[in-house]
C-alpha cells in the first residue's frame, strides 16, 4: 500500500510502477466525493452517494474505509478479489487512516510512505493542480502535517524529490515484495 499527503506524488509514482510491472494492478477506491473534470467512474474512483457507501459499509463490503476532507473513501473487497483472481498483485493508494486499518487487518501488507520535499513544495504542487479551492488546499496542508508526522509507521519512506528516482525506488520495493520466495 502506498500512502502520503495529497500532492506528494503517489499517483504519479504508482502510474510509473504500473507501466513497468504488468503483473501489478491498482485497486480503484470508492469515494463519495464529486467527480472532477476528466475523471471516469471505475477508473479514478468508484463514485457513489453517501447512502450507497453507508449501505456497503453495513454489508461489510470494504477492506477499509475512512473519512477524509469531508468525503468517504474505501477499498472494496470485490476490487481486491478481482485483481487477485486475475493472478496479479494489488497496490493500494490510500490515506493514513486507511493505511492504519489495512495494517491492522493485514499485517503482512508492505507499506510505503511517499514524502514530499517539504510543506512549501507540497503547497506549490496542490495549487498547480488547479483542482481545489484555496480553503481546501489549506485543509489538505493541515492534514499533510499530521500525515508526515506518521511516516515512521511505514515499512518504507520514499522522498519524492525527483519522479524518476522515486519511481525506481518504489519499483525496487514492489519487486522485492512480490518476488517469489524459494523453499
Amino acid at each position: 500500500m502506498v500512502s502520503g499527503p495529497s500532492g506528494a506524488g503517489k499517483g504519479t509514482l504508482i502510474s510509473g510502477a504500473l507501466e513497468r510491472t504488468p503483473d501489478l494492478a491498482v485497486a480503484v477506491s470508492a469515494t463519495t466525493r464529486a467527480k472532477r473534470p476528466g475523471e471516469v467512474d471505475g477508473r479514478e474512483y468508484h463514485f457513489m452517494s453517501r447512502a450507497e457507501f453507508a449501505r456497503l459499509v453495513g454489508q461489510g463490503a470494504f477492506l477499509e474505509h475512512a473519512e477524509f476532507a469531508g468525503n468517504r473513501y474505501g477499498t472494496l473487497n470485490r476490487e481486491l478479489d478481482r485483481i487477485l483472481d486475475s493472478g496479479r498483485s494489488v497496490i493500494l493508494e490510500i490515506e493514513l487512516q486507511g493505511a492504519r486499518n489495512v495494517r491492522r487487518l493485514r499485517p503482512a501488507a508492505v507499506s510505503v510512505f511517499i514524502e514530499p520535499p517539504g510543506i512549501d513544495e507540497l503547497a506549490r504542487r496542490l495549487r498547480a493542480r488547479g483542482t481545489d479551492a484555496e480553503e481546501e488546499i489549506e485543509a489538505r496542508l493541515e492534514v499533510a502535517r499530521t500525515e508526515m508526522a506518521a511516516r515512521a509507521e511505514f515499512d518504507h519512506v520514499i522522498l519524492n524529490d525527483g519522479v524518476g528516482r522515486a519511481t525506481a525506488e518504489l519499483l525496487g520495493i514492489i519487486h522485492t515484495a512480490t518476488a517469489p520466495t524459494g523453499g
